[in-house]
């Protein structure tokens, strides 16, 4: 699954880890992702990260 980072802080969304704070269970694929959820580090919108090219 790929990852996503966001373009304000730089978090890594990785869908192995999830964000089980926010109630994104891991193996969740970010398109997955309701459309409300927010940057954890940030609050910055989904629509704020990108693709990730490690």
């Amino acid at each position: 699954m790929k990852k996503y980072i966001c373009s304000l802080c730089s978090y890594i969304y990785d869908p192995e880890i999830g964000d089980e704070d926010s109630g994104i269970a891991p193996g969740t694929a970010f398109e997955d992702i309701p459309d409300n959820w927010v940057c954890p580090v940030c609050g910055a919108q989904k629509d704020d990260f990108e693709l990730c090219e490690e």
